[in-house]
């Protein structure tokens, strides 16, 4: 869905984006949101050139500033609009990311506000990434990214690539005029001041989708916190237990269990696994569906049921855009 940029700073249709966000998805956008807004619209042609040349696009909710009242084909649900088929519910796209199916979301543990920005490579079995608090911090990351690739191409004095690089010196310009300003390093060493740090999370239980999971309570697997797991192995053995028909029956069955006794911890986690590693099994996206449904009553997070029950009508869809204008 083509964006016009001109929109993203029209203060009606920003009023009009916030609220439909909210009516459709419960999140309240956050301030830093309206930021990469603001950044998009300053943009003039050279710096357009440098983000098109990251691959990166506009996309998912943000295609909503071209038209705010904008509907999804008959009998489909926004809500699916940009939701590729293993995104967990606390993740809405806000920003595509070129080859790979790389896609930058606003994350929401309680579906109600924003908790940083993730992003994965949807056609690889990678883990998601929370490392970047704000959608401009994740656009910086991806200027050093390719700073860091491109230098030593323009070293030899490659024409091209120190143009691709002096593009990307005006991009950075642009970005800086609102966020990470204070931040002086570029390229490698910007990654390294800013991006490799990832302690262990204890507010955070381990999932295979990488994001881990913001609850208490206690996990048949004795899970350990987020970043605290051998993350190979960990995945390894849940796709052991997802090969065995009877053992993920039983697993489902627990966690139901410990969800009516109160404790929703294990269909949460669970759910948020079977949901990462369904490979369009009809059976396990059936058991993500219910424990998702469950573990969000319970935890009191009414907008992600609502995302989860959507996702699970519509998992099948050859294509994620569903949007189109309204007449």
């Amino acid at each position: 869905m083509a964006v016009e940029t001109e929109r993203y700073g029209d203060p009606a249709v920003r009023e009009a984006v916030a609220l439909r966000v909210e009516a459709e998805w419960g999140l309240e956008l956050p301030g830093s949101f309206f930021r990469f807004a603001d950044f998009l619209e300053a943009l003039g042609p050279v710096e357009r050139r440098a983000l098109a040349d990251l691959e990166l696009s506009p996309y998912g909710v943000t295609d909503l500033f071209a038209d705010p009242e904008a509907r999804p084909r008959e009998g489909l649900d926004i809500r699916v609009h940009g939701r590729y088929y293993r995104d967990p519910p606390e993740f809405l796209t806000f920003l595509h990311g070129g080859s790979g199916g790389l896609h930058f979301g606003l994350w929401s543990d309680d579906g109600r506000t924003c908790d940083g920005v993730a992003s994965y490579y949807n056609d690889d079995g990678e883990g998601i990434q929370r490392c970047h608090r704000t959608p401009l911090e994740a656009v910086r990351a991806r200027i050093e990214a390719a700073q860091r690739d491109l230098a030593d191409y323009a070293a030899d004095g490659d024409e091209d690539e120190l143009a691709r690089l002096d593009d990307l010196g005006h991009l950075r310009t642009a970005l800086t005029g609102f966020e990470t300003g204070e931040r002086t390093e570029t390229g490698q060493a910007y990654a390294d001041a800013h991006l490799y740090r990832r302690p262990v999370d204890t507010a955070r239980i381990t999932t295979m989708d990488g994001a881990g999971a913001l609850v208490s309570g206690a996990t048949a697997l004795d899970r350990p916190p987020l970043g605290a797991a051998d993350e190979y192995r960990f995945g390894t053995s849940m796709e052991e237990l997802f090969d065995d028909a009877e053992a993920v029956r039983a697993a489902v069955d627990e966690a139901l269990r410990r969800a009516a006794a109160g404790d929703p911890a294990e269909a949460l986690v669970l759910g948020r696994d079977l949901h990462r590693a369904s490979y369009g099994r009809a059976e396990h996206e059936a058991y993500a569906g219910e424990l998702l449904a469950v573990a969000y009553r319970e935890l009191g997070r009414p907008a992600l049921a609502g995302v989860a029950a959507a996702h699970h009508r519509h998992r099948g869809l050859p294509t994620v855009d569903v949007l189109r204008p309204a007449r």
